[in-house]
């Protein structure tokens, strides 16, 4: 069973009757501090953010995104896809760093790459194209050890469906900045890494969950009427069982927590479950506001009785595909009974928003919209967008994205809470596109799904950390953007980091402790080399939500 391009909806009915809520715990007046309440004071923290936004994208390298940047092509008459409106220019400031780790800066644009086909330029009109194989084995074959050259043979998918731009090699292109024109113009008047990866090899839910937990261990098994299966050996979706049918998740199962999963294709796919703590129950803990924000969570169906709810809600995306907006397996706290909202109940009440209820911390979209201009904004908000916009390839794209992130942002920006937010835009896999930078493994794995090099440094000495196999990485670079007051000015960050890094920087804002049981966040780099805390920012950096470009700069 391959990876989903295409997202997922309607789940077990057994599944329905979940209904888990977290806990606040009781340790904190022992250490002086007192939890956060609905609607009341904020949280401590270590930092002047007082909220963090997390825009959780899907499926993008870095060099992807930016393999020529500051440099675009600027090729006149070009538009963009789905539109009658003409691609935009981008010149980037004179201050601009120079020293990036791209494509370009590598001298490693045609005719010099090491693949067997030389990388091309995306155009606007290009937005939509063939999804590219990101499945953990196919990764770790195509970088070959580090050599990173066999990217065409492993990952490259070239044809596809009506409407889809494909060509031989696809998995070796990337766009500029007439086209992913908002990034470029963010990485412009704000921080960016070129050092950031994703924390193991692998699809969009093992890059969900270790933003969330750094920890895709844990898995355990169920049927789709939600009975409790112990594998003997590894499927798919348990990698690696023990004597309990506990392993390790490297695939895409939809979450047994979930009404809306297996319903795209009206499957009955077995559905998973995590066992172990993720950022959800840190901050409860610490009486901290959270939540996770999803195009589409709202049922187009309520549930009822032994009958779930669906999610069916759709949009059309760039090249006129009408695509579903909610996808149950980038939703990661849904896998865990105490985070998950299983029947995708709207909160009981505007307060509930960020603290515990019947939503359980799990929102549709459309309540970050209520709340961002309030009081009642979470400390820490995640964001996925509907799936026509969140960038995965086939049924996003880069465009549609572009306008999900520069409303969202210029929204923060316009709100009151502006003064004390980050930003940050990350992505959960790289969709299998091409990339020519590897990181040194740091966690290795040595089993059958892992190529020979990651086995070899398991063998040489490099820790696979709780003795958890099928976490090989880091695993891809990815794009990551900060963009806030206290984000540094068109600056670069090479400090290396991974999904999980982000992870660590809530834990220690909000001083939260760690996942433990060998979480990825005990070794993630930091984000702090992105921020210049001394010296905030006054002025808002806008962009026009169609193209990208800055409409205003507020001062």
């Amino acid at each position: 069973m391959k990876h989903r391009s295409l997202p997922r909806r309607i789940a077990a009915a057994s599944a329905a009757a979940v209904v888990a809520s977290s806990t606040v715990a009781t340790g904190l007046l022992g250490l002086g501090v007192s939890p956060a309440v609905a609607g009341g004071a904020a949280s401590p923290t270590t930092t002047p953010i007082k909220h963090l936004v997390v825009i959780f994208g899907e499926n993008v390298s870095f060099d992807h995104y930016f393999a020529t940047y500051p440099k675009a092509a600027n090729i006149a008459g070009e538009k963009l896809q789905g539109t009658s409106i003409a691609a935009p220019r981008f010149t980037a400031a004179r201050t601009t760093p120079t020293t990036i780790a791209t494509l370009a800066h590598a001298r490693l644009l045609a005719p010099n790459n090491p693949n067997s086909v030389q990388p091309a330029r995306l155009a606007p009109s290009q937005a939509v194209t063939c999804d590219q194989d990101h499945e953990y084995t196919a990764e770790q074959k195509a970088y070959n050890g580090g050599l990173m050259n066999r990217f065409v043979q492993n990952t490259s998918r070239d044809a596809c469906g009506t409407n889809q731009f494909g060509r031989p090699g696809l998995t070796m292109d990337y766009y500029d900045g007439n086209t992913v024109t908002g990034l470029w113009n963010y990485a412009q008047h704000y921080a960016m890494s070129d050092n950031h990866f994703g924390t193991t090899f692998g699809p969009s839910t093992p890059g969900a969950l270790n933003l969330v937990s750094g920890q895709t261990h844990g898995v355990r098994e169920f049927t789709a009427t939600g009975k409790r299966v112990v594998p003997t050996a590894s499927d798919y979706t348990v990698r690696q069982p023990d004597a309990t049918g506990t392993g390790t998740m490297i695939n895409d199962p939809d979450p047994v927590y979930d009404d809306c999963s297996n319903s795209s294709h009206k499957s009955t796919n077995n559905l998973a479950a995590m066992t172990g703590r993720n950022i959800g129950d840190l901050l409860n803990a610490r009486g901290v506001s959270w939540g996770w924000f999803q195009g589409g969570f709202a049922p187009t169906t309520a549930a009822r009785g032994t009958t779930p709810a669906a999610c069916l809600a759709s949009h059309t995306n760039a090249a006129g595909a009408s695509v579903v907006d909610y996808s149950p397996h980038h939703e990661p706290f849904q896998y865990y009974a105490s985070t998950a909202n299983p029947h995708h109940l709207a909160p009981a009440t505007a307060a509930e928003i960020g603290h515990n209820g019947r939503a359980n911390h799990q929102y549709d979209l459309s309540v970050f919209t209520r709340v961002v201009d309030t009081g009642q904004l979470p400390a820490v908000s995640f964001l996925k967008a509907a799936a026509y916009q969140d960038g995965h390839a086939a049924y996003s794209d880069p465009v549609d994205e572009q306008h999900f992130i520069t409303k969202t942002i210029n929204t923060v920006q316009r709100s009151k809470n502006w003064k004390d937010t980050a930003v940050v835009v990350a992505y959960d896999d790289s969709d299998g596109w091409y990339d020519h930078v590897a990181a040194a493994v740091k966690n290795a794995s040595n089993t059958t799904d892992d190529a020979a090099w990651c086995r070899q440094a398991a063998t040489r000495g490099t820790p696979i950390a709780g003795g958890y196999q099928d976490r090989c990485g880091p695993g891809p670079r990815l794009p990551l953007i900060v963009v806030s007051r206290f984000a540094k000015q068109n600056a670069v960050d090479h400090t290396q980091t991974d999904q999980s890094s982000i992870l660590r920087f809530i834990e220690d804002n909000w001083i939260t402790g760690r996942v433990g049981n060998a979480s990825a966040d005990a070794r993630a780099g930091t984000i702090a080399g992105m921020f210049d805390f001394a010296h905030p920012r006054q002025e808002q950096v806008l962009l026009n939500e169609q193209n990208g470009t800055v409409s205003a700069v507020i001062r």
